[in-house]
């Protein structure tokens, strides 16, 4: 594949750096699980899916120098909370008896898993779609390949044609700078439009359809994602636009029965203040940054994983695809 997020290269892990995507690429080495805390934190690895195989291999790092697991068990859960990949990944890792093999399959099952829900996606969507995206939901997301931008991958594939309009995604910016770069990359057509065109141009008939991806799935189907994706839900539903949810089987928590069992995170203020060190609000303003927000299943039209594409998503309807 043509963009690489994780690198791992037997005693350190490598990750494209996307805090400076998309001016200049480059990878930051990680030794040690706090390193990759670290980097998972700041977001120089951001992505549900990218971060779970990055806290794999963080696992990894402290096994391959004999270090004591539960402190490095720690300091990654603790690194951010609305991502259930993250823990889903450590949960794997502790019952692995071979660290190192463990993380390299977690990452190949993710690349695979991207891949299949891809292609649910492509044979539902027509070809010649226009397609709304918002954050970054491709390779750089995953382990590799992507989800909601894996599914526009699937389509090309498949020979049809699409198109993305992305969103920038406000604060950090992750449509303008990491979907955009990843389509610029491809030579995927792309439109880069701000967060708050998005209503205006579905009632102008411009778009067909809109994809996201997933921090998180209930089991209800109530979905925690990048923070404006409940309105473009919304959105959508008044303009009869189908929104799908495209994410693999490890966004699932089934443990949870709704979305509103599901930790926010809440962001640093400087990301709203302002960008790269250049500060457009007041000093003493006060400021909220919440991550993500929360779309009921109701507004779902359905979530697209490597085993199925769930219609109008249930608790029951989850249950019987994902078998369980």
């Amino acid at each position: 594949m043509q963009i690489e997020p994780l690198r791992w290269k037997g005693d350190s892990l490598e990750l494209l750096d996307q805090r400076l995507l998309p001016e200049r690429t480059e990878y930051l080495t990680c030794r040690t699980a706090a390193e990759v805390a670290q980097a998972i934190r700041e977001m120089v690895v951001r992505g549900a899916p990218a971060i779970g195989c990055a806290a794999a291999f963080g696992i990894a790092l402290e096994a391959k120098r004999g270090a004591p697991l539960e402190p490095a068990y720690e300091i990654l859960a603790a690194s951010r909370p609305t991502a259930v990949n993250l823990f889903w990944a450590l949960d794997r890792m502790r019952k692995a008896t071979d660290s190192e093999a463990e993380a390299r399959k977690i990452l190949q099952e993710d690349i695979a898993a991207n891949r299949a829900l891809g292609a649910h996606g492509a044979s539902l969507i027509a070809n010649g779609a226009r397609v709304m995206t918002y954050c970054n939901t491709g390779a750089l997301a995953t382990g590799g390949y992507g989800t909601a931008l894996g599914v526009v991958r699937g389509m090309i594939e498949a020979g049809k044609r699409v198109s993305v309009m992305a969103c920038e995604t406000r604060p950090y910016l992750q449509g303008a700078r990491l979907t955009a770069w990843e389509c610029v990359q491809e030579g995927i057509p792309c439109t880069l439009i701000t967060d708050n065109m998005a209503g205006h141009l579905m009632s102008r008939g411009e778009v067909d359809l809109v994809i996201v991806g997933a921090d998180r799935i209930a089991a209800n189907g109530d979905v925690a994602n990048k923070i404006g994706t409940y309105t473009l839900a919304v959105l959508a539903r008044r303009h009869r636009l189908p929104f799908y949810v495209a994410a693999p089987v490890s966004s699932f928590d089934l443990a949870i029965a709704d979305g509103s069992q599901i930790a926010i995170e809440e962001r640093p203020e400087d990301e709203v203040t302002g960008y790269r060190g250049v500060r457009c609000a007041p000093q003493g303003v006060a400021v909220r940054n919440p991550a993500f927000d929360i779309t009921p299943a109701e507004l779902v039209t359905g979530i697209i994983c490597e085993k199925a594409v769930i219609l109008d998503p249930t608790r029951e309807r989850i249950a019987a695809r994902l078998g369980r």
